[in-house]
């Protein structure tokens, strides 16, 4: 039987219920930046010819100035791409899972086979022969130190750290240490960047996961598009400066007004906080009446995690929760 897997971003749901078109809603069920980076002029040859070698290295040096590292890097169709492949990279084996997580990284383990357990605690994952952590996780924003994934790979077959929600403070991701051989790091393009649909993520590591990795990918994992504004992006830090100050100011806005609805902040990232509530799908059904979505969970019946509104959407925002 085909697993079930919950996501946000499904705002065709809402308005089935709830109506509306479109552009009447704020969708804050993802962890997607609202105010994207703004695309580039695209060549025509992006979108005529095949990307190049050239065009491939020059995204993969993009890449490692924009996340300091010193890593292989592969870029793929997104990290929902990489988390797909990561069952292949070995045989199947016992697989852990630091939990409550993104769900897909056991649901893709268990489709490739793998004996697969969410467990609750970093010491739980030791003697896994594949342990997967979030940093920072979706949706409580647990941080943890890159010391300690370190450590945590000497004890385990093979460690996926996934740090698609690690852009805005570069400084404690992993993915600025040299990584062990057994250690497969995962960043998202599309979420920091607000471009979701573009596809894009990278997969950094050291040795043969990540020759593996590269050729379960093929020779064109990303498209000439992809490759075009990911290297404006990723080479902007004036852009990433100011949109990590923005969305530091953003969630401090957030907090106050969740605060004052009763609600008690449960952890977040610099993309989306989670909060806890005396009903979460209440709270959701309310916020759905004013046009504002969010995202609740099947393990939780009082958490409720919103995204950060772009600026011309707060005013919405805030009559809602005002309104809770």
């Amino acid at each position: 039987m085909e697993e079930t897997r919950d996501h946000g971003g499904n705002l065709d749901a809402a308005m089935a219920r709830w109506g509306g078109e479109m552009a009447d809603w704020v969708d804050l069920s993802t962890g997607i930046n609202r105010l994207p980076y703004p695309v580039p002029e695209i060549p025509a040859r992006a979108w005529q010819a095949l990307p190049t070698r050239s065009d491939m290295a020059r995204l993969v040096a993009a890449a490692r100035s924009a996340y300091g590292s010193s890593a292989d890097i592969v870029p793929v169709a997104g990290a929902q791409a990489a988390i797909q492949s990561v069952p292949f990279l070995r045989a199947p084996g016992v697989a852990r899972v630091l939990s409550p997580t993104y769900n897909e990284h056991a649901a893709a383990l268990r489709m490739g086979g793998w004996l697969v357990t969410e467990v609750d605690t970093v010491l739980d994952l030791t003697g896994a022969e594949l342990a997967v952590i979030v940093s920072p996780n979706n949706p409580d924003g647990r941080r943890f130190a890159p010391e300690a994934l370190r450590d945590l790979a000497m004890r385990v077959g093979m460690l996926v750290v996934d740090e698609s929600f690690g852009d805005a403070r570069p400084e404690a991701t992993v993915a600025r240490f040299v990584l062990p051989e057994n250690v497969l790091v995962l960043r998202s393009f599309g979420k920091f960047y607000g471009l979701a649909g573009v596809r894009l993520g990278f997969a950094l590591g050291h040795g043969p996961l990540v020759d593996r990795l590269r050729a379960m990918a093929g020779p064109w994992p990303v498209s000439g598009p992809a490759i075009q504004i990911a290297c404006a992006a990723l080479d902007d830090t004036a852009w990433q400066a100011k949109t990590v100050a923005r969305l530091h100011g953003d969630c401090a806005r957030m907090d106050r007004l969740a605060q004052a609805a009763g609600w008690r902040l449960v952890g977040g990232t610099e993309l989306f906080r989670t909060y806890d509530t005396l009903d979460a799908s209440h709270a959701q059904e309310w916020l759905a009446e004013a046009r504002v979505w969010s995202r609740i969970f099947p393990y939780s019946g009082t958490w409720i995690r919103l995204g950060l509104p772009a600026p011309q959407e707060w005013a919405q925002v805030e009559a809602a929760l005002t309104a809770v």
